[in-house]
């Protein structure tokens, strides 16, 4: 179509009025993660009944599938309602019995609006509008636009419908009105509020009038932060406005470092990338974001990449209020990307002081951090790291020359080096020359500090790298150094956290562990076994397990099935521990209490706990006298020792 557009032949579009339900599954990633095949077996067994039943009944057409969701399209909003409201109910039904954790839950969205048809396609606002109420309904809901509930007037009198507010739409001019559909039945039916924006303006002067005369507009300087509350914020993933690979990169990479940027400020909270790419390309509520990751405010923008040109947008938006508390659009050279990241952070941190108080000036200093002098550089930089968020022998290597690349183009780029200083570690997992990669890994860290001493992730690498090769001490300084700098790094503080019970530090771990969670609730799988460790250290059992539920059995190690099942039995919970326990050594048939807590890694409380759990647990108790045989200084169990 746009091939003949822009030779200037006159094209015709299908459009019609639709009524489109947009519907998904609530935690998909998550259940999938925990039992891909019992996840996809329940939603297989719902879709046989209720739901292929319900669109029959309901004459409702699949226009598309999406993995988690689908789009359909309904002949009227009667059947469209109708259908949501008995999908909603039976899939309750039907899940009674299972366990709460592992049930499908959806979310509904309906609208009646206009479409584009192509082919067996819809497109535009019609479905754009719907699939943004699914986004903004709560799971095992139904949310409906004001043209649905127009049309439904003396139609469902038995439903009950209450006025959700007004929702603002990516690319709709006007504020969308919403409805929530009450499925317990209780309450006053709509029908007795035909029009409810119009009696909230009645209620709304009166109320007005009542503040103005206890005290006046409160709620236009209303805080975002609950009194004695952190200051906290959410930077949502910049739009890529182009719709390039490389630009779509580089708006991620400048959203992570605003977020590393802004970390670095001990006075407030800042959310970690993870917990904020769920909203990626999602036409999004703030409030309820607000609401979802408990912060008080939210930057969102855009880049846009124009040959040497960047365009990129920002505002700041206080969740409580919805109001925009500053806006800022660049048009620079591309070169100039990384002075418009920095006053991006700098604003925040200006708005911030604020609410917060003045902010120190060494840590209003650390948000102007050295920055590449190269876009090249940090393009490379940018795919190598990307690389390594998928670990196989073939993605590291291929990390490492994309990092070396990088400093050929920027050799004082000091990002490059720590990423190379990774990449190397990670190469001796996957085959390579042990001594010879941690040796080049150990370089590239220390290279990494020369260049940028203020740099918290480079001191976090080799922190990392010194803590495994026995160098504790050492190591310790590192991090902390790491985590003076940016106390706020979700991907440091995992660091520290997975060593600080080896440092002799297991309550300030588990602390660690609370603020990681906290900063990124949506954490990724491979941060779980020092979260997991942090918390069994402490005898924080079922937290332990609770993080545990992140992994399926496939991705334990063999700590992990020692720890799970040392939960279990300190929990009293001795079937599953006994259960766990035969699985462990079904894939590590050498497993003994002996052995494992000789691992030279361990300190002699850390011994203490772990002889304990798995003791109580049912595990073997003596190790071979070869694998003894290979530990330095060995700790023997009293009734292993040789008998005189």
């Amino acid at each position: 179509m746009d091939a003949l557009e822009d030779v200037g032949v006159a094209v015709s579009v299908d459009r019609r009025l639709a009524t489109i339900m947009a519907i998904d599954i609530v935690g998909y990633s998550r259940l999938m993660e925990a039992d891909e095949a019992a996840t996809l077996a329940a939603i297989k067994e719902l879709r046989h009944a209720p739901i292929d039943p319900l669109l029959v009944e309901h004459h409702g057409r699949i226009v598309k599938l999406m993995g988690d969701g689908a789009i359909i399209e309904f002949g009227s909003v009667v059947d469209a309602v109708a259908c949501a409201v008995a999908l909603q109910k039976g899939c309750a039904i039907r899940q009674a019995d299972r366990p709460s954790a592992r049930r499908i839950v959806f979310r509904v969205g309906v609208n009646l609006g206009d479409v584009v048809v192509e082919g067996e396609d819809l497109l535009g606002d019609g479905v754009n509008v719907a699939a943004r109420l699914e986004q903004l309904c709560s799971p095992g809901g139904i949310l409906i636009s004001g043209t649905v509930f127009d049309h439904l007037q003396g139609k469902l009198d038995h439903l009950v419908l209450d006025y959700a507010g007004d929702q603002r739409v990516k690319n709709i001019a006007r504020p969308v009105r919403t409805y929530t559909v009450r499925l317990d039945g209780g309450g006053r039916p709509w029908r007795l509020r035909i029009r409810p924006h119009l009696r909230e303006l009645q209620w709304a002067a009166a109320i007005l009038i009542l503040l103005f005369a206890a005290g006046g507009a409160w709620w236009q300087f209303q805080p975002a932060e609950r009194s004695g509350a952190r200051a906290s914020i959410a930077v949502l993933p910049f739009d890529d406005l182009t719709g390039s690979e490389a630009t779509g990169r580089l708006s991620d990479g400048i959203t992570e470092d605003i977020i590393t940027d802004l970390s670095r400020i001990n006075e407030f909270d800042v959310m970690a990338l993870n917990s904020t790419e769920a909203f990626k390309e999602k036409p999004v509520d703030l409030q309820q974001i607000g609401r979802q990751l408990s912060v008080g405010y939210v930057l969102e923008g855009s880049i846009q990449r124009q040959g040497e040109r960047i365009r990129a947008t920002a505002q700041l938006i206080n969740t409580a209020t919805g109001v925009h508390l500053w806006s800022e659009r660049w048009d620079r050279p591309a070169e100039d990307l990384f002075a418009v990241q920095t006053e991006i952070a700098e604003r925040v941190v200006t708005e911030f002081e604020l609410t917060t108080g003045p902010i120190k000036a060494a840590e209003l200093g650390a948000v102007r951090r050295k920055r590449p002098q190269s876009l090249t550089a940090y393009e490379l930089e940018l795919l190598g790291a990307e690389k390594l968020s998928n670990l196989t022998r073939e993605r590291v290597a291929e990390a490492t020359d994309l990092f070396r690349k990088a400093i050929a183009a920027d050799p004082n780029y000091a990002r490059a080096w720590t990423g190379l200083a990774w990449s190397l570690t990670l190469a001796a997992n996957f085959g390579a020359d042990t001594d010879a990669s941690n040796r080049m890994a150990l370089e590239a860290a220390k290279q990494a500090i020369a260049l940028d001493p203020y740099d918290a992730g480079a001191h976090g690498a080799l922190g990392e790298i010194l803590a495994r090769r026995g160098e504790l001490g050492h190591a310790k300084a590192e991090l902390d150094t790491a985590l003076a700098l940016n106390p706020g790094s979700f991907r440091i503080l995992n660091n520290y956290l997975s060593w600080a019970s080896t440092f002799g530090e297991p309550e300030r771990g588990a602390e660690m562990a609370d603020r990681a969670i906290r900063l990124n609730p949506n954490y990724p799988s491979w941060a779980c076994g020092g979260l997991r460790y942090a918390y069994f250290m402490v005898g924080r059992y079922q937290d332990a397990l609770r993080v545990m539920e992140r992994q399926t059995p496939d991705n334990y190690s063999k700590f992990a099935w020692v720890e799970r099942a040392g939960s279990f039995a300190a929990l009293g919970r001795m079937a599953e521990a006994q259960a766990t326990v035969k699985e462990a050594l079904k894939r590590h048939p050498n497993l003994t209490i002996e052995g494992h807590v000789n691992d030279p890694g361990f300190n002699d409380v850390e011994r203490q706990r772990l002889v304990e759990t798995m003791r109580l647990a049912g595990f073997p108790a003596c190790a071979q006298p070869e694998q003894m045989s290979k530990s330095g200084e060995p700790f023997p169990l009293p009734e292993c020792a040789p008998k005189p």
